[in-house]
């Protein structure tokens, strides 16, 4: 019998980035495992990127309800977050009202978008539209939709990242009001899930551990992955005149790129000549607080690409020698993988990892992935890029044009079968719900 589960995501596209890629493939691909999704998610985001590429994931069959949110726009929410780094009068007033603003809107500003999404989801809870109904944070504000979920439907919350990393290092959210209010939801709402869903086992530890009422089989590890559709045929080569070293992805407290940047610096100051073979490229968005860290690159062979969107980025991440990962020695960053670490891992590109240890570093070491070094060593980063531009220089031609990577065990987290690993959590969550009356029959409907 067909399962029907209503998707809660409020980064989901055509809104663009990394968080944007777990429930949109989940829901690609549910139907293969006999669930029928739909989705909420909102009218009108208040996001810094788009990437309408990533729409060709969304099914026409797909029903998408989308609720609008009371959130300012992102570039008023940008202007404020700016000025708490600038020192001028004006720059301080705007930096009291921006604190105190943070102050009311907890967990966060997406809890602007809770009362139109309680509506919606109200709505298809009393015309019994939904068997299961799965969210997935952040934002964490949606989490507050749990309890009215559980009156009609089995109920699975899905941690993309830890809630209690999120509200102390990432930069719009950390504040101590959004600390406190996300202590005291946290436990609460965690009672309202049949099932809980993590992105690393990590993760999973560290909720059983600070929280001992939940059951051990209904917090189950679903890891992020790859899509086979996503890869280029056939994958572009990289130059053959200059070694090619890519990061992608969001650099922000939690992936700064300080530690790598000092390493390229040193390198510059040690060798000039092999650091004139270093083509660095950072694809994605920069905040803010890392922009300094960028300053003065610019003719060092650093270049700042700005967001590409996900159906190129995997063409210039072949087009590469060398694919970056990036994770800062912050806390709670041990618990933590970049998802685009598995797209990574099925490109086959060598990789370097900086990374502290912990989950990152246990999962490149056992998939073969390349090396690991610690984020903020500079001497061990810049002989590591020293040594791989000897080798480029000293290669002919045909080698240059194709380095490989042979990761081990890729197949694991293929996005299809993920969703197959969901559908079975989606399924004991309902079996674990009070039973209901006959789910009413309705007929499909695309919402574009």
């Amino acid at each position: 019998m067909e399962l029907r589960a209503l998707i809660v995501a409020y980064a989901f596209p055509p809104v663009g980035g990394a968080g944007v890629q777990r429930m949109a493939k989940l829901v690609k691909y549910l139907p293969d495992h006999g669930v029928r999704p739909a989705v909420l998610t909102v009218a009108n985001p208040s996001v810094p990127l788009r990437d309408p590429s990533l729409l060709r994931d969304v099914s026409p069959e797909l029903e998408i309800v989308r609720a609008r949110t009371f959130e300012p726009g992102y570039a008023t929410k940008s202007a404020a977050w700016s000025a708490t780094t600038r020192r001028s009068l004006r720059a301080r007033a705007l930096r009291a009202a921006t604190s105190a603003a943070r102050s009311l809107l907890v967990p966060d500003a997406q809890i602007l978008w809770a009362p139109a999404a309680a509506r919606a989801l109200a709505a298809r809870l009393l015309a019994r539209r939904d068997d299961a109904v799965l969210i997935s944070g952040p934002p964490f504000s949606q989490y507050l939709l749990a309890p009215l979920a559980r009156t009609c439907a089995g109920v699975v919350l899905d941690y993309r990242d830890e809630w209690s990393t999120y509200r102390t290092s990432y930069e719009m959210t950390a504040g101590r009001a959004s600390r406190l209010a996300g202590d005291v939801l946290e436990p609460a709402l965690l009672r309202a899930a049949h099932l809980v869903t993590t992105a690393t086992d990590d993760f999973r530890r560290e909720l059983l551990e600070r929280f001992s009422f939940l059951d051990p089989a209904r917090v189950i590890t679903v890891p992020n992955g790859w899509d086979r559709d996503d890869f280029p045929v056939p994958r572009p080569a990289p130059p053959t005149d200059r070694f090619v070293v890519t990061y992608a992805g969001t650099i922000f407290r939690l992936t700064s790129a300080r530690g790598l940047l000092a390493g390229v610096r040193l390198l510059n100051e040690r060798d000039p000549a092999l650091a004139r073979l270093l083509s660095m490229r950072f694809l994605g968005r920069i905040v803010e607080t890392e922009r300094d860290a960028f300053a003065g690159f610019e003719g060092v062979g650093v270049e700042i690409g700005g967001y590409v969107p996900h159906d190129r980025v995997l063409a210039e991440l072949s087009a590469s020698h060398l694919a970056l990962c990036l994770l800062d020695a912050v806390p709670g960053a041990e618990r933590i993988y970049p998802a685009k670490i598995f797209e990574l891992m099925h490109l086959g590109r060598p990789i370097l990892t900086l990374a502290p240890e912990g989950a990152l570093a246990r999962l490149v070491r056992a998939h073969a992935l390349g090396e690991v070094l610690p984020p903020r060593d500079a001497p061990a980063i810049a002989e590591a890029l020293s040594r791989r531009l000897r080798a480029f220089r000293d290669q002919g031609p045909k080698e240059r044009a194709a380095p490989v990577l042979r990761a081990k065990d890729v197949e694991r987290y293929d996005r299809r079968a993920l969703a197959g690993e969901f559908a079975a959590v989606l399924r004991e969550a309902v079996a674990s719900a009070p039973r209901r009356r006959q789910p009413r029959r309705v007929p499909r409907r695309g919402v574009v």
